[in-house]
């Protein structure tokens, strides 16, 4: 009865909010967009008041009767290569010497006409404000309504550095661009292969945004690829800017706060995942690589994992799982011990928190809450502001919140050291996106530690996991192995095997080779 009437209100909240939204009419993108012949004239209209369009007619040919146009973004492309790879080969160019008109000279053009490693051939306007767009030159042929688009694009990127949020002991030391062409290149390097497969769509009716799917044609899954790819299709938004729309889109259950996709700046990662089975995603102006599909213990691994002996990373993952439950549970079992079950506590303990409370006249419950708030204010602070700013605000809040507040007598000792230490446990978290939704669930249990003690906790445990076990990952519970029945799935997640003797991929991928090495 009370998952019927959830059910309702969650319907009832969607529907609101819906409302609230979407009150204006649907306007998808219709194509062609710009059902114009393709000239010099009409591409000068769509671009009208854009102070970045360049256009530059010259005259091709012994006669100079051939006129041509030659037009591209400012700033997209680079401005040298297009002297250098395009004007000077039009004007200079022996080819161009028997062309007569325009027919000929497109031959001529395409035939080696200009020094460019890719020619693309536009025959409608939004093609060709497509290249443009993209970081093309395009060569208009008024009379013919066609255009050759050479790409020329700006080499003003930011280069490759190194990783800054997933750190490299003994890996590779270079991290995801913003540029996409750079971020396919750097797994290529890593699988040096033609089964390596690079699917690219545009996503966006306002942005065009360059997607790539990336896969190992014969080790992922042709399933996983098709549902990637089909809801990619069906992702309809203005623009693609962030991770966060993506990952909304495409996700199986969207409105829980745990990540479903694999986030990674890493190449080296990426290209781990991929060789694994998995499937990737590469977005063009986000410097992240997404993975799909993913459970929740793959959260709780590391890339260096593999670089370190086997003993050493099966006693880490069992010291991250501790500190998972340090951290969601320690600030909940210290309210529902310290407000309903005294008689657990130890009674030289019990009288030293009794002693420290004496003069606090707020109850165990707004001590915890409220140092759990300005724990998280702390700590948004510390990341938001620049770095010199960011290190005065920490060391300020850390005084005033640890020291000042216990000898003001306003919080307990006990209280600060909770929560303290479930926030020290929630760093060890290899994963941010799985750090963010601890917290919340440390919030939600504290709550339930406030109604109804340890029995609250025990039920609000036992619903987070049970909306776990819930949620799938492109086919693949979230939950496993533990919720697949597999024989040594709890094993799996603490011990990892040696690398002579990891033969086999993971089974939970499906992927049709599962041979690993020999």
């Amino acid at each position: 009865m009370c998952r019927v009437y959830f059910r309702a209100a969650r319907e009832m909240l969607f529907d609101m909010y819906k409302s609230s939204y979407e009150s204006g009419p649907y306007h998808p993108i219709s194509l062609p967009e710009y059902n114009v012949p393709l000239t010099a004239r009409s591409l000068r209209d769509i671009f009208t008041t854009c102070a970045d369009f360049q256009l530059r007619e010259i005259a091709f040919g012994l006669e100079r009767n051939v006129r041509l146009s030659v037009c591209w973004l400012d700033g997209v492309v680079s401005g040298g290569d297009v002297s250098t790879c395009v004007l000077r080969p039009l004007t200079q160019s022996a080819r161009a010497a028997n062309a007569r008109d325009e027919a000929q000279a497109l031959y001529a053009i395409l035939h080696g006409g200009v020094y460019s490693c890719s020619v693309r051939e536009c025959a409608s306007a939004d093609d060709a404000v497509s290249a443009l767009t993209h970081g093309h030159c395009a060569v208009i042929f008024d009379t013919l309504q066609t255009a050759l688009c050479f790409e020329v694009k700006s080499d003003k990127t930011r280069a490759v550095s190194e990783p800054t949020l997933e750190k490299s002991i003994k890996g590779a030391k270079d991290s995801f661009v913003e540029t996409l062409r750079v971020n396919t290149a750097l797994v290529r390097r890593r699988i040096c292969s033609p089964r390596l497969k690079v699917v690219e769509s545009t996503v966006g009716r306002k942005s065009a945004t360059r997607v790539a799917v990336m896969f190992v044609e014969g080790v992922a899954p042709a399933e996983t690829v098709r549902a990637l790819a089909s809801r990619l299709d069906a992702l309809d938004a203005d623009g693609l800017l962030s991770v966060g729309l993506l990952e909304e889109g495409i996700v199986d259950a969207p409105a829980s706060p745990f990540p479903q996709l694999m986030h990674t700046e890493r190449p080296d990662r990426f290209a781990m995942y991929l060789l694994d089975g998995r499937v990737g995603l590469l977005v063009d102006g986000i410097p992240v690589g997404l993975v799909a599909p993913v459970t929740f213990a793959e959260f709780m691994r590391v890339t260096s994992d593999a670089s370190f002996h086997f003993l050493v990373t099966s006693v880490i993952a069992v010291l991250r799982y501790f500190s998972l439950a340090l951290s969601a549970l320690l600030p909940a079992l210290y309210v529902a011990v310290a407000m309903y079950h005294q008689e657990m506590i130890p009674t030289r303990l019990l009288l030293s928190i009794i002693e420290a409370k004496q003069d606090v006249p707020f109850s165990t419950a707004l001590e915890v809450i409220g140092m759990l708030v300005a724990f998280a204010l702390l700590q948004e602070a510390g990341l938001r502001l620049p770095n010199p700013i960011g290190d005065t605000v920490s060391i300020i809040g850390a005084l005033v919140v640890g020291q000042s507040a216990v000898e003001a007598r306003v919080v307990s000792p006990i209280a600060i050291i909770v929560v303290a230490l479930s926030g020290i446990a929630c760093y060890t978290l290899p994963s941010q996106d799985m750090g963010s939704a601890v917290r919340l669930v440390r919030f939600a249990l504290v709550l339930a530690a406030i109604a109804a003690g340890l029995f609250g906790v025990a039920a609000a445990t036992c619903l987070v996991v049970f909306l776990l076990a819930r949620m799938d990952s492109f086919g693949v519970n979230y939950t496993a192995p533990l919720s697949e029945g597999m024989p040594g799935g709890l094993l799996r997640l603490f011990v990892r095997l040696p690398k002579r003797k990891d033969k086999y991929r993971d089974p939970l991928v499906g992927s049709p080779d599962r041979r690993r090495q020999g």
